[in-house]
This record gives C-alpha cells, structure tokens and sequence, in this order.
C-alpha cells in the first residue's frame, strides 16, 4: 500500500490528492465550494471537443478515449476546436463522476424551471434540471470519471484535471474588457456577482447566461424580467431588469445537508 501512494505521488498534486484521499468522502461544503467555483466558468480549449449527448468519458488522471471522442465527432461534428472559448453551463456530481455540460450541451426540450426545483438533504441530495439555455451555441457534454467515490478535492483541483483539454487560466478578450469598465462593475464581474445597474451584457460576464427568463408586467405598468440562476444544492439567484439595467436581485440556497455558501462580498 506504501508502494502505491508513493507512485501516485509521482503524478500532478491534483491526481496524487486523489490517490492518497481515497478512502475520505466529498462532503457538502465541498460539494458547494465546487458548484461555485466552476458553474458558469469559460475555458479555453486545448484538444477539439465533439458534440455528444452522452457525456464524453475522461479520465481523473488526465487521459481520455480518443478514439470515442473521434466517433462522436464523426457522429455529431464539432463542439468547439482549439483556442475556442467555451463556458460550463450545468455541472452534475454524482456518486464517482461529475458531469459537465459544455455551451448548453446537444439541446433538448424540459420543462418549467418551477417545477423541477427541489431541495436535497444530506447525501440524498441530486442535482435538478432546470431546462436547456435557448440561447446557447450547440455544445458538448463531458464526465469526469474518479472510478471510486469522489474524493474531497476542490474546484482549482478539477480544473488541474481538466487541463488537459481545458483551459482555466488563460485571459481572455472578456477580461480585458472588463478591466475598462468601473470598479464596482469590475469587482462584481471578477466575483460572479450581479449588482443594481448592470446591463445585461454584464450580468452575462459575470453569471453565464441564465437559465430562465420569465417577463412580467407590475401594477404601474412597468416591464420587468427576471433571470434566474442555479441548481440546488447551493445557490438560487433571481435577477430583475427593467428598461435594460438590474433593479433588484435576490438570493435563495437550498439545503444542502443543514450547510449553506455564504455570499461573496463586492469589495
């Protein structure tokens, strides 16, 4: 068993973590710590990902069947080639893998985000689907294989994982931009907060686009559209716009096991 960890350790500090907590379980705060650090989130792509229903099978330690992802490029074409910008836009952890859905994933109809909202307890917690972004350009799906129950790794652990064919790191035209427009708006973007007085453009940089939108009309005859963001468990995000500018945003979490991710301040 000595020999063993020993080996694993030769390997990036992303695998090795898993080899040596092997035998530790992905707890809730973990859970929610992952959620937020990589839902939403743009990468850039290292090795052409095809477009698949099924979620493309790769591994922890980095590797991947080349030949499924080429069958499926055959199938579907292309997802997004190399030097493209994608976002995850739905992220699945399960018992031994977590799922991502890459630009939307290979559309399909659901219903009402109402009526699939639920609230998850303990370990009994699963993610809820809360209908496909309309908006987005057609994308892929990926599963992040642990073949044992996931470990206690973190977001910045994945990403490692990931890197493979996926860049987290690398800036890109929307940070610089970013970087032009005011503090308070800066901060709120690099937070992955929605602030009062954003656009939309803006609340996209800075949450993905959303899940939901719903258009409404108040007693005084004012327009109003709300977004809405996130899966349980962690965070439910409402924002309203009216005549193009954030008004009002609210915020909910699901219980997650009695724990819940405090909100980032805007500094």
């Amino acid at each position: 068993m000595k020999a063993r960890f020993s080996a694993a350790c030769l390997l990036p500090s992303a695998f090795c973590l898993v080899a040596s907590a092997a035998d530790k379980k992905l707890t809730e705060d973990d859970r929610i710590e992952i959620l937020r650090g990589l839902l939403s989130e743009y990468a850039t792509v290292k090795s052409a990902l095809p477009r698949s229903k099924d979620p493309l099978p790769f591994e922890s330690n980095g590797t991947w069947d080349k030949q499924k992802w080429n069958e499926a490029n055959q199938k579907f074409g292309p997802a997004a080639r190399v030097g493209d910008l994608v976002q995850i836009t739905k992220l699945t952890i399960e018992g031994d893998k977590i799922l991502f859905e890459i630009n939307g994933g290979m559309k399909g109809k659901g219903g009402s985000w109402k009526d699939h909202i639920q609230v998850g307890m303990g370990n009994s917690t699963r993610p809820i689907s809360t209908g496909q972004n309309s908006n987005a350009a057609g994308g892929t799906n990926i599963a992040l294989r642990f073949n044992q129950p996931i470990p206690p790794v973190k977001a910045a652990d994945i990403k490692k994982m990931l890197a493979p064919v996926l860049d987290f790191e690398k800036e890109t035209a929307t940070e610089n931009y970013v970087e032009k427009l005011p503090e308070p708006i800066q901060n709120a973007i690099k937070a992955n907060k929605a602030i009062e007085g954003m656009d939309r453009e803006m609340v996209v940089m800075a949450l993905g686009k959303p899940r939901h939108k719903e258009r409404s009309v108040d007693k005084d005859g004012t327009e109003t559209e709300d977004w809405v963001y996130g899966d349980p468990p962690g965070k439910i995000t409402f924002v309203t716009f009216a005549n193009s500018k954030v008004i009002k945003i609210k915020e909910a979490y699901a219980d997650v096991g009695g724990s819940t991710a405090p909100s980032l301040p805007v500094k």
